[in-house]
């Protein structure tokens, strides 16, 4: 009897759209597609393997590779009997199944267009013009370095303010006074952040401050008063190449894709009935 877990991890396979021969995989060479069984005279090669063990990988983690390659086999050994069987009382023959056999065959196809003719037109200096564009029309955000004091009167906050004014080691008054757990024993010391990241009263601010300039008022916010000394202000980091490449890579990927539909759809006939489009049932 074949377990609930079984059961649930054969669902997912056939629910997939690439189960065997799956679209993303191929052997890369005839030695890889040898015959491993058969089902019913049916054989079950090392690709369809593979297939079913790229296709669930995450199923099979944790499984020693021994355990899942024998997983992976009684998988496909499930699909072959539950298909072979559909297929002898004649559950292919209907137009519903046929019709839902192409609209698979159709995105299957349109995985391979985007793999080949997309995907695979796009070349390295494609990703270096992304690139190039992006540095060229990106002004980094500037980010602000900062240290605060929090308490939970303003009269605190006002004491601490004369005793800066007076030449008192912000730092240390941090350390001492400072009823932010997070950054008092660093002297109060935020680190780098952005515009926004703060909450709008504490980044109103940072903003109206000056490298080395701190408030001479407190901030009040949801979580007290505040006392803020604003360390540096500088651009953020433009990302490498190598950072972003990825990203970018998949952009260009979209845009072609774009391209190609648009061309592709100036070149079609479409016909549309637009009183049957809008016709309610």
């Amino acid at each position: 009897m074949i377990k609930a877990s079984r059961i649930a991890v054969l669902a997912a396979l056939l629910a997939s759209a690439a189960v065997i021969g799956s679209a993303g995989w191929a052997p890369s060479a005839a030695a890889e597609d040898k015959k491993i069984a058969t089902v019913d005279g049916k054989a079950i090669t090392e690709s369809d393997l593979a297939a079913v063990m790229a296709e669930m990988s995450q199923q099979f983690a944790q499984l020693p590779e021994p355990a899942r390659r024998r997983a992976a086999l009684d998988r496909l050994i499930d699909i072959q009997i539950l298909a072979g069987q559909a297929d002898k009382d004649g559950l292919g023959a209907s137009d519903e199944f046929k019709k839902r056999l192409e609209n698979l065959r159709q995105r299957l196809l349109i995985n391979e267009f985007v793999k080949i003719k997309v995907d695979g037109s796009v070349t390295d200096a494609d990703v270096k013009a992304a690139y190039d564009k992006y540095v060229g029309g990106t002004t980094p955000p500037e980010e602000t370095r900062a240290r605060h004091i929090l308490v939970k009167t303003k009269e605190e906050a006002d004491a601490i303010i004369a005793d800066i004014a007076k030449g008192g080691d912000f730092a240390k008054i941090a350390t001492e006074k400072s009823q932010d757990p997070g950054s008092a024993k660093e002297g109060g010391d935020l680190g780098y952040f952005g515009a926004g990241e703060m909450v709008a009263e504490f980044d109103k601010a940072v903003q109206e401050l000056k490298p080395g300039e701190f408030t001479k008022a407190p901030v009040k916010t949801q979580f007290g008063f505040h006392v803020i000394r604003v360390e540096d202000k500088r651009k953020q980091k433009v990302p490498g190449l190598d950072e972003v490449k990825d990203q970018l890579r998949q952009q260009v990927v979209q845009e072609k894709f774009s391209e190609a539909l648009t061309e592709l759809k100036k070149a079609a006939k479409v016909d549309i009935d637009e009183a049957a489009l809008g016709a309610k049932k």
